[in-house]
């Protein structure tokens, strides 16, 4: 079995028991990402050379008893890659952007830094949508990203690039960034986990800031186990972030194991009316798929509720009224003169502004950028924006009364099975709908997990992958972990039993 296949529990398993080593789980991913020519889901490989250097020097110190994190942590010889809106010093950070296409950064992101000092080797970045705007991994300025599960289909986005290296055994899992829906959308659509952690959880330091409100960094990865090794590693306070928690970061794998020995017994899950209406486009496929994944968790123990999150119905128009304008403002910076794309052909200043943007950011990035403008202008700030603001109040509201009553709440992660192409280029109708199951969380500041919930042939031509979406209170990611490890557990035995 190649070494890139396996989970990050896994590896840690084989590396503990002496029967794989850094240097064989680093060359075999590198021979993976060598073959995958067709997904595209990376936009740089970082050096080889470095690369299995670093694993020779994690071999070494396993073999001499070393305590130097850097070579014996958690994460020590796991190959991770990184969203490319995530800065890694010495390595180009392009947020899949013309305008920061050279772009190496000069410095970590917090979550980097955390990972090297884990031992992980980080083995690449990955494509995106450009800045991260996007549902369907449609937008790159490096190109489509394809789903290896699904023939001729997106993973979704924006994190689809880390989503399709982890579906594809690229990787043993990956960073994505989520700000409505871009961890777990593209988990859902590539039947692996993805996990937004709170907002606050993790620092967001060294992130490209897309809209700073609604950004949170989080884990993507084969099995839920994996999810809260990987969340341990990077949460935490981060003084250079002035938004991150100071709270403590509990073992988020200890639930996970209790969600495998204990079950869900006794726990309340909330199911909104307002996520299965009748009236709503979601996928046959979907339904049937989330409704037996509930029935196992019903049959495990928990009780599910019925209840209302009245204010959902706006929660769409909210996330990018929201959204749009801090990209508006957060992409300010892009000026052509600072740094990123400066044109050829500017005669004055004014022309070096206008066609540097102009040049340098593609038409649904633009297209954010003048809506966000608009929202924020004289006349129309109060019209708009300030509202937006009193809706995101009502919605995190609806959420507070709700866990009142339940301690997680139940929705699929999203209304579609495949994001078929061509279709799938019809970004702005399409996302809008499509992202309606998920950016009431970032509105919330809630964490919420994707979990796959259907059982794949791995064969893309027949593959209709399903997530299903477990939401918890600020700073309970333990609940979500148990719940999650629980489904995961009462589905691998059901296929060991079929």
């Amino acid at each position: 079995m190649k070494l890139n296949t396996l989970s990050i529990t896994e590896l840690k398993n084989r590396f503990d028991a002496g029967q794989a080593t850094a240097v064989q789980a680093t060359t075999d991913t590198l021979a993976a990402i060598a073959k995958a020519t067709e997904d595209n889901s990376f936009i740089t490989i970082a050096s080889s050379e470095k690369l299995l250097k670093q694993a020779e020097q994690i071999d070494a110190a396993r073999q001499s008893g070393s305590d130097d994190s850097r070579l014996t942590g958690p994460l020590a010889g796991v190959p991770i890659a990184i969203k490319d809106n995530i800065c890694v010093r010495g390595l180009r950070t392009t947020a899949g952007s013309r305008m920061l296409e050279n772009f190496v950064s000069p410095y970590d992101a917090t979550v980097v830094e955390r990972l090297k000092a884990a031992g992980a080797i980080l083995i690449g970045k990955t494509n995106l949508d450009e800045f991260a705007m996007g549902s369907f991994s449609t937008t790159s300025f490096f190109g489509v990203i394809k789903n290896p599960r699904v023939a001729n289909a997106t993973p979704g986005g924006s994190s689809g690039g880390s989503a399709a290296a982890v579906a594809a055994d690229l990787c043993a899992a990956a960073l994505g960034s989520d700000t409505g829906g871009s961890i777990r959308m593209p988990a859902a659509q590539t039947c692996i986990v993805g996990i937004k952690p709170t907002y606050g959880r993790v620092s967001r330091h060294g992130l490209i800031a897309f809209a700073s409100s609604l950004d949170q960094i989080g884990p993507m990865t084969k099995t839920v186990e994996d999810a809260a090794i990987l969340l341990e590693v990077i949460a935490g306070h981060d003084p250079h972030d002035a938004t991150s928690s100071t709270r403590p970061v509990p073992r988020f794998s200890d639930a996970v194991h209790q969600g495998i020995e204990s079950g869900v017994r006794g726990m309340k899950i909330g199911i909104p009316k307002e996520y299965f209406e009748e009236s709503l486009d979601i996928d046959p496929v979907v339904r049937s798929q989330i409704q037996k994944a509930l029935e196992r968790l019903e049959t495990a123990g928990a009780t599910l509720i019925e209840l209302s999150l009245p204010h959902t119905m706006y929660a769409t128009l909210t996330y990018h009224t929201i959204a749009a304008a801090e990209a508006s403002s957060n992409l300010a910076r892009f000026d052509g003169v600072r740094f990123g794309h400066r044109t050829a052909d500017a005669n004055t200043l004014n022309d070096l502004y206008e066609l540097s943007r102009a040049e340098g950011f593609g038409t649904e990035v633009k297209r954010r950028i003048l809506l966000g403008t608009l929202m924020l202008s004289t006349g129309y700030y109060d019209r708009y924006f300030r509202k937006a603001q009193q809706a995101r109040n009502l919605i995190t509201h609806d959420f507070t009364r709700a866990f009142q009553g339940v301690d997680i709440i139940a929705t699929p992660a999203s209304p579609c099975s495949k994001f078929v192409l061509p279709d799938a280029n019809t970004q702005s109708d399409s996302a809008f709908h499509a992202d309606r199951f998920n950016v009431a969380c970032n509105l919330a500041g809630l964490p919420a997990i994707s979990v796959p919930c259907n059982a794949l042939t791995r064969d893309p031509n027949t593959d209709q992958p399903v997530g299903l979406q477990l939401i918890a209170p600020a700073f309970e990611e333990n609940r979500l972990f148990q719940a999650a490890a629980c489904l995961e557990y009462l589905q691998n035995q059901s296929r060991r039993m079929a």
